[in-house]
C-alpha cells in the first residue's frame, strides 16, 4: 500500500488504526478517532486494564470531562476493541505508539518500553502500515532508534515497505479530550509526504493547526516547550523563595508583574511533577551528550523545581518550632498525592519526595487525596490528631476546607499551603501557625 492509498483509506473512514499503550494518551487517542468514524484496535500490556476498558470503565479516575461517555459510545458502536496480544495489529494501517519515555537516575532516556514495542510491533506491520509515535522523545531518537528497530523487527524499510513519523502528544489530565481536539500539533514525518498523510489523519480529529515538519523538528518543539515550562516555574519558585526572604508575597507580584505587556510570571508551588516536565528538559538535554554544548539553565531549572518539596519541609519544621515541637514522631497530613489538580495521575509526585523527607527525619505520613482509592475518605477523620496539615496539591475538595472544624481536630494547630489555597487572614482568624509558599505571614 502506497501512501497515497493509505490517504484514500483514510479520507473514506476505511483505514484500521492501531494504538499501543492505552494511559493517559492512548486511551483518548483511540476514542477520538472510533468516534470520527474510524476502526480502532488498542493494545495495552495489563491484562486489568483492558478488560475494564472493553467493559465500558475508563481506567483514568480523575476529572475527565467526556472520557466515560465517549467511552462507552464508541464501545456501543463497535469502533474500538482493546487486547493484549500485539497479533491485534497485524491488519491496522496506522498505528500510534504512546508508551512512557522516562529518564533514569543519571537523566538519561530508558527507552525499554519504546524498544520494546517497536520489537514487538514489527513482525506485526501490514505492507504500507504508516508508524506514528505520539510519545515525547530526545531529539533524533526517531531517525536513530525507532527507524532502526522497526527495520530491524520486521525486515521491512521504511520509507518503503512502511512509513514511519512522530506527532508528540500535547494533552494533560483533566483536559484530555479538550486538548487532543483543539491543541494544535506538529506532524514530523521521516519524509514530507509522511508529514502530509499524518497532517489528513490528524485533521480528521483535531480543529487546530497542523503543522507538518521533519521528525526532528518536532521532537525539538514537544521537548523545548516544556523545557520552557520548567524554566519558567523555576523562576516563579525562586521569586517566591526571594518574597519569602524580603516580607514580600509572590502572589501580589505575580499579579502586577503580569498587568504589564507581554509578561506571563507562571505559578509558583511546592513542587513539578507529571510525567513530562519532569523528564521532557533532560530529553531535551540528552540529544547533546557528548557535544560541546554548555548547558546551564535547563539544569538549573530542574535543580530548583526538584528542591520545592525540601523547601516545604523546611516551612513545616518553622512552624513545628514555633508551636514548640518537633519534627521527629510528629504526625503529619498530606493533602493531595497526585501531581495535577482533579487528577489521578501520581507520576513524580511531589508529594511521594516530601513524605520520603518526612520519614527520613522520623515523622509519620497521613495523606489525603479524593482521586486515589488507597488515599481516599474524610479529610477530618485522617486529621485526628495529626501535628499539621500540609497542602500540597490545589484539588478542588480544599478550596473550601473548614478551617475550624480542622483545628478543633489537630493535635497542633499548624498548617502549611503550598498552592495558596488558604485566605492567610482566614487561616489566622482560625487560629493557625500558618504558613504560605511565597508569603510572609504577619501577625
Amino acid at each position: 500500500m502506497s501512501l497515497l492509498e493509505l490517504r484514500d483509506r483514510i479520507h473514506s473512514r476505511e483505514a484500521v488504526l492501531g494504538v499501543v499503550g492505552l494511559g493517559y494518551v492512548g486511551l483518548p487517542l483511540a476514542c477520538v478517532f472510533a468516534d470520527a468514524g474510524f476502526k480502532c484496535i488498542g493494545v495495552d500490556i495489563q491484562q486489568e486494564r483492558v478488560d475494564s476498558i472493553n467493559a465500558g470503565r475508563s481506567p483514568i479516575e480523575g476529572e475527565e470531562p467526556g472520557l466515560d461517555e465517549l467511552l462507552s459510545k464508541v464501545l456501543r458502536a463497535g469502533g474500538l476493541h482493546a487486547a493484549t496480544s500485539y497479533s491485534a495489529l497485524s491488519s491496522a494501517d496506522v498505528i500510534f505508539i504512546a508508551v512512557e519515555t522516562p529518564v533514569d537516575d543519571q537523566h538519561l532516556p530508558d527507552y525499554s518500553a519504546l524498544t520494546s514495542v517497536c520489537r514487538m510491533l514489527g513482525p506485526m506491520l501490514k505492507a504500507g502500515a504508516l508508524v506514528i509515535v505520539e510519545s515525547t522523545l530526545s531529539p533524533g531518537t526517531t531517525d536513530n532508534l525507532v527507524r532502526q528497530e522497526l527495520e530491524a523487527a520486521s525486515m521491512k524499510q521504511c520509507g518503503v515497505d512502511f512509513f514511519l513519523g512522530t506527532c508528540p502528544e500535547r494533552v494533560m489530565p483533566g483536559k484530555l479530550l479538550a486538548n487532543l481536539r483543539t491543541m494544535n500539533r506538529v506532524c514530523g514525518g521521516t519524509t514530507p509526504e509522511t508529514a502530509d498523510a499524518m497532517v489528513e489523519l490528524y485533521a480528521t480529529v483535531v480543529d487546530a493547526d497542523l503543522d507538518p515538519s521533519d521528525a526532528l523538528t518536532a521532537e525539538l518543539v514537544k521537548t523545548t516547550e516544556n523545557a520552557y515550562r520548567d524554566v519558567q516555574i523555576a523562576f516563579a519558585n525562586e521569586i517566591a523563595l526571594i518574597c519569602e526572604a524580603t516580607g514580600g508575597d509572590v502572589w501580589r507580584v505575580r499579579d502586577l508583574v503580569n498587568k504589564s505587556p507581554f509578561r506571563s510570571m507562571h505559578l509558583p508551588g511546592a513542587g513539578v511533577g507529571g510525567h513530562c516536565i519532569p523528564k521532557d528538559p533532560w530529553l531535551l538535554a540528552s540529544s547533546v551528550q557528548g557535544k560541546d554544548v554548555p548547558l546551564r539553565v535547563i539544569p538549573v531549572a530542574r535543580a530548583v523545581n526538584d528542591r520545592m518539596p525540601n523547601h516545604m519541609l523546611e516551612l513545616l519544621q518553622s512552624a513545628l518550632q514555633e508551636a514548640g515541637r518537633s519534627l521527629r514522631s510528629a504526625r503529619i497530613l498530606i493533602l493531595g498525592y497526585a501531581y495535577l489538580e482533579d487528577s489521578d495521575d501520581v507520576r513524580n509526585s511531589p508529594s511521594a519526595v516530601f513524605i520520603q523527607h518526612l520519614q527520613s527525619a522520623g515523622a509519620t505520613a497521613v495523606v489525603h487525596d479524593p482521586y486515589i482509592t488507597e488515599y481516599s475518605g474524610n479529610i477530618f477523620t485522617k486529621a485526628q490528631d495529626t501535628d499539621a496539615v500540609v497542602i500540597f496539591v490545589r484539588h478542588k475538595h480544599y478550596l473550601d476546607l473548614d478551617l475550624v472544624r480542622l483545628k478543633r481536630v489537630l493535635q497542633s494547630p499548624i498548617l502549611i499551603d503550598g498552592r495558596n489555597i488558604i485566605d492567610p487572614a482566614d487561616a489566622m482568624a482560625s487560629g493557625f501557625i500558618f504558613r504560605s509558599l511565597g508569603r510572609v505571614i504577619h501577625e
